[in-house]
């Protein structure tokens, strides 16, 4: 048989022409990237709660509607806004043909974040019932879909208060086995209440409501652990908070439109620098950014009439021609704050100048380590490096690095990695605890100092050079108790990197069920007993560390199926207390929680 025979024939036939909403389904990760399944607050079903109410808030930011309900029940997803509802002939239309919309509007809605017309269509096309209907001036439109197909339409009188209400119910085909986590969604409606001050949302009972907007943000996001009052400023595009804490790093939050931008962008960095230059105005001082924003706490929201994003799912800004406005309004908020708060200054002053002997102390530390580390070996002996990083464009968001313990877990990684995408850093033993040592420790640790530069965040935590940090443990008490201290290590002097979600936890099966036929790889009892159940005459194997699954298993664990668990921070204010409990002093309180939980 020759080539030609074995070779797939391509006419006419093989051209497709799909729908807009077939497409949205086809390459659900086009529109609203991850799909997951309710344990990351990025997964999917979030982002189709988002896209609606991303709607309803650009009513309210036009100045209609006061009010936002939401209800969760058994996965069916309501939203009712007062509003001034779709226009009653375009209501089908808004819904399920991409690029209709008024978002094109500049009269209509000048800060949109929906601009693309495909938001609510891709809710429609990932939801097996999608129900949207329009009150408006004594009447009523309402039309069914299901999958992105209408089942049904109906027009009428109505005596309800003019807004939209949709309601969805996300398609299990596409959402297999997914779980709303009321925490997030949660997280998501406080941030939507400080993005917009004087707006109620409500889930259930649960009211959500600011009257200072980023200041109530900033405040409830660090708590009491600041060093002077938070400085706040409003304009017409333009809300900042701004302060310090006593944690290393920088933290920040910030907006596009009410989007928050989880990675940042031109308006961030326009936004350090105008704090600096603000700062140093205000001093008559030409202080080092390094040590302006050690330990910085600060929240940005801007509205654009035209955003650009870096992705779908509009994570980062890419608008370059923002830099300088914002930077100059910035400068003028912090003069203007600190000039108006003198203790305020001088505290923040202290804290600078602080910060800066620090930054001597451990320049000298870091010569040291430095010429330590040449003595041991020029390369890093504890990593084995991939080809492609985080700056890498074409492959970068696949970068990863597993951190693992000893050889034997690192072997199994090692033989069955992808060579051009994932590293792995080898622990020799389990790492110092440094709960409440100074950044000086990092230096004084081989291990923690080779970690720290294999992950290229010494001098910037915005050098990362991998996209996902592995921790990959035993899953026993030692194997608990380095990756405690491995977070420890993070929260502790790169808090920015866990909060924007690049730390996470890998998940490898507990237990090998198979028979002569069949294997299957558990993660926990109850996948256990149903695989027992199901295989006849089966042989159970418990794995007690990565080292017994061998590298032929090991490579389907860390490729595309890999499972992981992301390292969530759900509010900065929490982590010292925590960090106290579990790696501080050995406390009556601790020595009584673990009696209570011990199993």
């Amino acid at each position: 048989m020759n080539k030609q025979d074995t070779t797939p024939v391509y006419d006419e036939s093989k051209i497709k022409t799909l729908s807009s909403l077939e497409h949205i389904r086809l390459r659900t990760g086009m529109y609203i990237g991850r799909l997951g399944d309710g344990t990351s607050p990025d997964d999917g079903i979030y982002i189709l709660l988002k896209e609606v109410i991303d709607n309803s808030i650009d009513e309210y930011i036009m100045g209609f509607g006061k009010k936002i309900e939401v209800s969760i029940e058994k996965r069916v997803v309501t939203i009712r806004d007062y509003g001034r509802g779709i226009p009653l002939g375009k209501v089908i239309d808004c819904v399920s043909t991409i690029n209709t919309g008024a978002k094109y509007n500049d009269d209509v809605f000048q800060f949109s974040v929906g601009l693309n017309g495909v938001g609510t269509k891709a809710v429609n096309a990932l939801s097996v019932h999608f129900k949207v209907v329009s009150y408006r001036d004594g009447e009523y439109s309402e039309a069914v879909f299901k999958r992105g197909q209408l089942q049904s339409k109906k027009k009428g009188k109505t005596t309800e208060v003019n807004g939209t209400f949709v309601e969805f119910l996300p398609d299990p085909d596409i959402f297999s086995d997914y779980t709303f986590n009321f925490e997030y969604v949660e997280k998501r409606l406080w941030n939507y209440a400080y993005l917009n001050a004087g707006l109620k949302l409500f889930l259930g009972s649960l009211k959500f409501e600011s009257k200072n907007g980023l200041l109530d943000l900033l405040t409830n996001e660090i708590g009491e652990n600041t060093v002077y009052p938070i400085g706040y400023y409003r304009g017409k595009q333009l809300e900042f908070a701004f302060t310090h804490t006593h944690n290393y790093g920088e933290t920040y939050y910030s907006f596009v439109n009410g989007q928050n931008t989880s990675d940042g962008g031109t308006h961030l960095s326009a936004f350090r620098e105008g704090i600096l230059k603000g700062v140093n105005e205000f001093f008559k001082k030409n202080y080092n950014g390094v040590d302006v924003r050690e330990g910085i706490g600060g929240a940005i929201a801007i509205k654009l009439k035209n955003p650009v994003f870096e992705s779908q799912t509009k994570n980062k800004l890419g608008n370059t021609e923002i830099r300088g406005w914002i930077v100059s309004e910035v400068k003028s908020g912090v003069v203007d704050f600190l000039h108006k708060n003198i203790d305020a200054a001088k505290l923040l002053e202290n804290k600078i100048v602080q910060n800066e002997k620090l930054r001597t102390e451990l320049n000298a530390v870091k010569k040291e380590a430095k010429e330590a580390a040449k003595r041991i070996e020029i390369k890093n002996p504890n990593l084995r490096d991939c080809k492609y990083h985080l700056e890498d464009s074409k492959d970068g968001e696949a970068s990863t690095i597993f951190i693992t313990e000893g050889q034997s877990a690192a072997g199994s990684i090692i033989s069955s990695r992808d060579v051009l995408t994932q590293a792995i850093f080898t622990l020799r033993g389990k790492p110092q605890n440094i709960y409440g040592r100074n950044r000086t420790a990092i230096y004084q640790n081989e291990e923690l100092y080779n970690l720290m530069m294999a992950l290229g965040i010494e001098e910037e935590n915005a050098n990362l050079r991998f996209n996902r940090i592995v921790l990959a443990t035993d899953a026993d008490v030692d194997g608990f108790h380095i990756r405690n201290l491995l977070m420890t290590f993070f929260l502790n002097f790169f808090e920015e990197i866990v909060v924007a979600g690049h730390v996470y936890i890998l998940e490898t099966p507990l237990f090998r069920v198979r028979n002569k036929k069949e294997t299957r790889y558990c993660y926990n009892e109850k996948e256990r007993d149903s695989a027992v159940k199901q295989l006849r005459d089966p042989e159970v194997t418990r794995f007690k560390g990565l080292g017994e699954i061998s590298p032929g298993e090991f490579g389907q664990f860390i490729g595309p199926n890999i499972r992981l668990v992301e390292v969530n921070v759900q509010s900065v204010k929490n982590i010292p207390e925590t960090l106290g409990f579990y790696m501080g002093k050995n406390t009556p309180e601790r020595r009584e929680y673990i009696m209570e939980n011990l199993r």
